[in-house]
């Protein structure tokens, strides 16, 4: 390793085991900690609405109707979405620590557009719904972060580090609906902009830890064409529909919980806020844990046995939405579907790096030279990682627009949600189980990890 300029890092090899320990290690960590920081505030931006949509009552000012609230939180989704794919782009463009400044102190833009608009009671939907969509460039700070965490870590260690940049990214999710839960219960649901002013100053300190102590590696720098060669590979399209089903339901369910409460239910802002912080909570933390599962067991199996469990969580939700409905059962399954997801969300971005790493391994095996395979590897790995993270918080939008689209009945969008698990199933079967390859020959050294996918 070698250093080009005080923020750039030269010759980054995390397989070497010598320089990992001898301090390549501690580099790695303290750029994954400060990724997780910046992407946890990204998380929270981007599922801002999701908490101030709970404070726009007649009361407060806002008539909505419950079709404008969910179209209101499915825009964030969209924009984050259809961003993950230029920040990716970006951080191999500019650099990793670079980028991450930039998306950093962005996020002042959608949160003073925020604070204008709650702070103007009567505001016409348009403009709500373009503070919403800036609110998207929070979403795009995941697809960067993982492009370059994916970098500063051996294919040995990937699930954990990717497990817990993510999760600790999504953490956002529920801490910002936390912070909109204190703020109901001590000062009302009236001041929707306190839940803002609590992130004006952690958008600044990201910005400038960022700038402060994160370093731009060389090897995050992709080769030209790298994302049109992933889009060429079936397995990218594959991960991507399996990817709808975990992170989708992620962060559709954390974005639609609150106004779930409310519209099955009745739920008033105090009583929803209450709840809607524990899913993406437990689902956060569930998310590294999938990543060590997969470690040890294979991305796929894990995959597989999340999404089994999931149908079964969504027949739970289907049978204590029936009749009068159960409320403690309803919160409790839905509780169980976010612990689900986090876990399906770290097994199967685990399967990326292990798919084209095995693709790295029988290429060695039919006399291609290592270093060349596993680069490739590594290279296709980034980008089929942005474009997963874009197709599948996509399904998120989904989500939100097919509860919109139930307008009185949440049945019909759970059958959805369920044959969709269904589908995930047998993607995850056929394709990476049921004609698994045999664990190629085991002196190709440097891609060896990847045999079980």
């Amino acid at each position: 390793m070698s250093r080009r300029s005080t923020h750039w890092i030269e010759n980054w090899d995390p397989e070497h085991t010598r320089a990992w320990e001898q301090g390549n290690a501690r580099v790695a960590r303290r750029n994954l900690a400060l990724s997780v920081f910046s992407e946890h505030i990204g998380f929270s931006v981007w599922s801002l609405w999701s908490v101030l949509v709970l404070f726009l009552s007649p009361e407060t000012g806002f008539s909505l109707t419950a079709g404008e609230k969910f179209l209101l939180i499915a825009v964030p989704t969209l924009v984050g979405a259809v961003l993950r794919l230029p920040y990716s782009y970006a951080v191999t463009r500019f650099g990793g620590r670079n980028w991450t400044v930039f998306a950093s102190l962005v996020l002042l833009v959608p949160a003073g557009l925020a604070l204008y608009v709650v702070q103007h009671p009567g505001s016409p939907l348009w403009l709500m719904l373009l503070a919403g969509a800036a609110a998207g460039t929070g979403g795009g700070n995941f697809a960067s972060s993982m492009t370059n965490i994916t970098t500063f870590f051996p294919q040995r260690q990937q699930g954990w580090a990717l497990g817990l940049n993510a999760g600790g990214g999504n953490l956002g999710v529920a801490v910002v609906q936390l912070v909109g839960l204190l703020v109901i219960a001590t000062a009302g649901d009236t001041r929707p902009s306190y839940v803002i002013a609590v992130y004006l100053p952690l958008i600044a300190l990201a910005g400038v830890l960022a700038a402060w102590r994160m370093d731009n590696v060389d090897a995050v720098r992709g080769a030209p064409g790298a994302q049109r060669e992933a889009l060429s590979s079936p397995d990218t399209w594959w991960i991507s529909l399996l990817y709808i089903g975990t992170f989708g339901s992620f962060i559709g369910y954390g974005f639609a919980f609150g106004l779930v409460l409310q519209h099955q239910f009745g739920a008033s802002p105090l009583e929803a806020a209450s709840f809607t912080f524990l899913g993406p909570l437990l689902g956060s933390f569930s998310r590294p844990v999938g990543g060590r599962l997969a470690d040890r067991y294979g991305g796929a199996r894990v995959t597989l046995c999340t999404f089994l469990a999931m149908a079964a969580g969504t027949v739970a939700l289907l049978a204590a939405s029936a009749g009068g409905g159960s409320f403690g059962g309803f919160v409790a399954a839905f509780t169980a579907l976010f612990v689900l997801s986090g876990i399906g969300n770290g097994s199967t971005y685990k399967m990326i790096p292990a798919v084209f790493a095995l693709r790295a391994e029988r290429e060695v095996t039919a006399g291609h030279d290592a270093t060349q395979a596993l680069a490739r590897a590594r290279r296709l790995s980034g980008a089929v990682i942005a474009i997963a993270g874009a197709v599948g918080a996509l399904g998120g939008v989904a989500i939100n627009l097919v509860f919109r689209a139930a307008d009185g009945s949440t049945a019909p969008a759970f059958c959805s949600f369920l044959g969709y698990y269904g589908l995930c199933m047998l993607i995850t079967w056929t394709v990476y189980l049921r004609r698994a390859p045999r664990p190629a020959d085991r002196t190709a050294t440097r891609p060896r990890q990847a045999s079980r996918v």
